[in-house]
């Protein structure tokens, strides 16, 4: 597993200081110094920022902030690339023109050298490479800031893919997360417009990413779930996995000879049908989204080739989406509210989908709902954008302050992805037409007997559990109570407005009872002409009525104040 850790004080984790320096000079060289400012890192920092030179910028005043970041991220290495291309689907967190900027991150660095490679294939899979391989390419197909991949045959003639984790690759990266998560700390903190989206959160369930795709047997496992999924589909092709060939830090996979799906051209001289190659590409995200859950989350135009006979073969799975049957049916449930144009239950639902601190306005919810159905809705099909359609009514939930799963904005990753390869190869491709389908069928499918019993059997023995736990869980609390250890806390959320609100109330009736008390004892003093009296009237009684009045006046004037009677 990665270690992840806070950092407290950074001058006592001596392995950070010398990476946190340089990371924080690039900040200062592409004119981010404002960021560490507001970050108020030299609060934080034992030896502080005077140690750290703010190096003189060079020709990054011409550029745009979203150029600079996407350079910043590309010489802050692998760690940062891998979190950037992460951010690039996330528009909940960024605004849009960085993240076209990030899509443009080159994910390309100089290979590792041969006999790096050699020893880590050896350690690996415990056995000398000509051993394994009856050839090998030296030279690299790919070079990529995690890993690197070589062309290779094994003895019995079968030509590879051997995908190689970059040495060294985990400590650099376990370092850079710890550094991470202090700053999404000092952010969370110190900068208030986005410390709703909890950054350290975002920053932990990066590093579950990182840990999944540096661990390619995961990555295999994903290829070959998939390959299962379509496994009597002839018109979608899954790399073979060499399992026996495959560890945690080498992939050995099928190599595939194809076309990508981006060169029209190609495909059209090979005899190939563009109109047929995006419906079935459109199939291949369809069904994994909506009928399997688990799915390729990355089919941009390199990462999808074309074989003959139109087949469709995605490769590098390292990015993956799984979606649960509960989030599966909320997100079905959506799409169905903006066909049938219905904002109050389109709210409920994305309420129900996203997490929030403090609930929002509902009926402004609702509001910016419907003002966004009477601008997308009412357009001809194939002029709906499918992908932007579902991003827009996603941006008024971050705008409520909705924080929407990651995984919901990887499913839009993948419909844009398609989308894209779709308006290239057959600019009629209609992609809402062609969901609709796939979500009546999916809504269906929560109705079948198969399902209604899986369901049924699923809450029978969660009863059961429950049930068979409670007398357990009842002993451990009387035994608690024997000895004077239980206790309870209690998180009364507006509780200490309301106890202010009951102390106002109960001051003022307090005054109340004394003003009506010295009212009417001051009237018997006056009626019994208590002395000492001046002109026949008993001063005491007059003090009183003064009294009386001056306290009723304050009264009023503070309930007036606070503005109700």
């Amino acid at each position: 597993m990665l270690s992840i850790r806070q950092i407290g004080v950074l001058g006592r984790t001596y392995r950070n200081f010398s990476r946190y320096r340089q990371i924080l000079s690039i900040l200062f060289r592409y004119g981010f110094d404002d960021l560490v400012d507001r970050l108020k890192i030299d609060q934080y920092i034992e030896i502080g920022l005077q140690m750290i030179a703010r190096h003189k910028r060079e020709n990054v005043e011409k550029l745009s902030r979203a150029e600079r970041l996407r350079l910043l991220f590309e010489e802050l290495g692998p760690t940062f690339i891998k979190f950037a291309q992460i951010l690039s689907t996330r528009p909940d967190i960024i605004p849009a023109d960085v993240i076209r900027e990030l899509e443009k991150l080159q994910d390309e660095v100089p290979p590792f050298s041969y006999a790096e490679a050699k020893e880590i294939i050896e350690n690996e899979l415990g056995d000398s490479i000509d051993n394994i391989f009856s050839s090998f390419e030296e030279t690299p197909l790919a070079s990529a800031s995690i890993a690197q991949v070589h062309k290779a045959v094994l003895h019995d003639g079968e030509v590879v893919a051997v995908k190689i984790q970059r040495p060294g690759l985990r400590k650099i990266i376990e370092v850079d997360l710890e550094i991470m998560l202090h700053l999404a700390t000092l952010m969370e903190k110190n900068i208030e417009e986005i410390s709703f989206q909890k950054p350290t959160r975002v920053i932990e369930e990066f590093a579950r990413t990182l840990e999944r795709e540096l661990d390619f047997s995961t990555e295999a496992a994903g290829m070959e779930r998939v390959s299962a999924q379509f496994l009597n589909d002839r018109t979608i092709y899954i790399p073979r996995v060499y399992s026996d060939y495959t560890t945690p830090r080498v992939l050995t996979m099928e190599h595939i000879e194809g076309i990508k799906i981006s060169e029209k051209e190609k495909l059209e001289a090979a005899g190939l049908d563009p109109k047929i190659i995006t419906a079935r590409g459109a199939d291949f995200v369809m069904k994994q989204v909506f009928e399997f859950g688990f799915f390729h989350a990355d089919p941009h135009p390199g990462n999808v080739f074309v074989l003959p006979d139109n087949v469709i073969c995605p490769i590098d799975f390292g990015m993956t989406g799984n979606v649960d049957k509960k989030r599966r049916a909320l997100f079905v449930d959506i799409l169905e509210t903006l066909a049938r144009k219905d904002p109050e239950r389109c709210a409920r639902l994305m309420l129900e989908l996203g997490e929030y601190d403090e609930e929002p306005n509902v009926e402004t919810f609702e509001k910016e709902i419907e003002d966004f159905m009477g601008k997308h809705l009412f357009k001809s099909l194939k002029d709906i954008d499918l992908a932007r359609l579902i991003q827009d009514l996603l941006d008024i939930a971050t705008g409520n302050k909705i924080r929407i799963p990651p995984v919901i904005f990887l499913m839009i990753k993948a419909f844009a992805a398609m989308e894209g390869i779709a308006r290239l190869l057959d600019p009629e491709f209609d992609m809402i037409a062609y969901a609709e389908p796939f979500v009546k069928k999916a809504k269906l499918a929560r109705y079948h007997p198969k399902r209604l019993a899986e369901d049924l059997l699923i809450a029978v023995s969660d009863s059961m559990n429950v049930v068979k736990a409670l007398p357990v869980e009842l002993l451990q609390v009387a035994r608690l109570i024997r000895q004077n250890k239980l206790s309870m806390n209690m998180d009364m959320r507006g509780f200490e407005n309301f106890m202010k609100t009951l102390d106002q109330l109960s001051n003022r009736i307090s005054f109340s009872i004394i003003i009506a008390a010295l009212i009417v004892g001051s009237a018997l003093l006056l009626a019994f002409s208590t002395p000492p009296l001046i002109y026949g009237f008993s001063l005491i009684g007059m003090l009183g009525f003064c009294a009386a009045a001056f306290l009723g006046v304050w009264l009023l004037i503070a309930i007036l104040k606070k503005g109700m009677l």
